[in-house]
């Protein structure tokens, strides 16, 4: 079955690893509120590299957010060269950046962003949705995929009828869906309990050691020392970063 996301399985076996998946250089993102000027980032120098698991750490307001944004394609910066796995994205229209959202990055959010309305298999099955993948081979990536996360009973419940870990576990799913080169998470554990969030870290863990890369922010220490590397953020800059030589 020639599946849209197998083609990337083919190039991640050649030299192309050497590459970083995210390059930054010089990044700054400034916001105008009103009369006053915001500087988020003040210049961010980053790599990541394939397989790469990394914690962004900081303070409420240091730009840890703004850099998942501008990772993630939400948003774009005021100054600086980002290239994702070699290619440059800026100056990407708004149809290129949903187009690098839907099949080159995995989003996980805090508050699950799962649509009430449908079933964990299908809002697994929305990003190929909209990938453009037919209707067989989008309900057997769900299928599988909810399987791989521990929820192969739960595929027809919908999200008020899932706990909030199972929820999370859900968006995990939809994250994976079109096999992107990042996985990128935002607070991934905030409003679990502490079990929950155990669980939910302990399936990163997982999806790490099977080759996914994976950059999550969090204010939480504990959770943060579970990756391998830390980058911490204070006043929009990187002033630790525990993979930089």
């Amino acid at each position: 079955m020639n599946w849209p996301w197998s083609s990337k399985k083919e190039e991640r076996r050649t030299g192309e690893e050497r590459v970083p998946i995210i390059r930054m250089r010089g990044i700054r993102k400034v916001y105008e509120k009103g009369t006053v000027t915001v500087e988020a980032l003040r210049g961010i120098d980053l790599d990541v590299d394939k397989g790469q698991f990394v914690a962004v750490v900081g303070p409420s307001g240091s730009g840890k957010s703004s850099l998942l944004n501008l990772i993630g394609c939400l948003d774009t910066p005021t100054e600086g060269r980002y290239e994702l796995n070699g290619e440059p994205v800026g100056g990407l229209d708004r149809d290129g950046l949903a187009e690098i959202r839907n099949r080159r990055i995995g989003f996980v959010f805090q508050n699950f962003n799962l649509l009430p309305q449908l079933s964990a298999l299908e809002n697994v099955e929305m990003p190929m949705l909209f990938g453009g993948v037919s209707a067989r081979q989008r309900r057997q990536r769900a299928q599988e995929l909810l399987e791989k996360v521990g929820l192969g009973d739960r595929m027809t419940h919908k999200p008020a009828e899932l706990s909030g870990g199972q929820m999370q576990r859900v968006a995990v799913a939809r994250a994976l869906a079109m096999d992107p080169d990042v996985i990128l998470a935002d607070e991934p554990t905030g409003n679990l309990d502490t079990s929950s969030g155990s669980d939910v870290l302990s399936l990163l863990g997982q999806l790490w050691e099977q080759g996914s890369t994976l950059v999550v922010v969090t204010h939480d220490m504990s959770m943060a020392e579970r990756a391998p590397r830390i980058v911490e953020i204070r006043d929009g800059l990187i002033v630790h970063d525990t993979g930089r030589a």
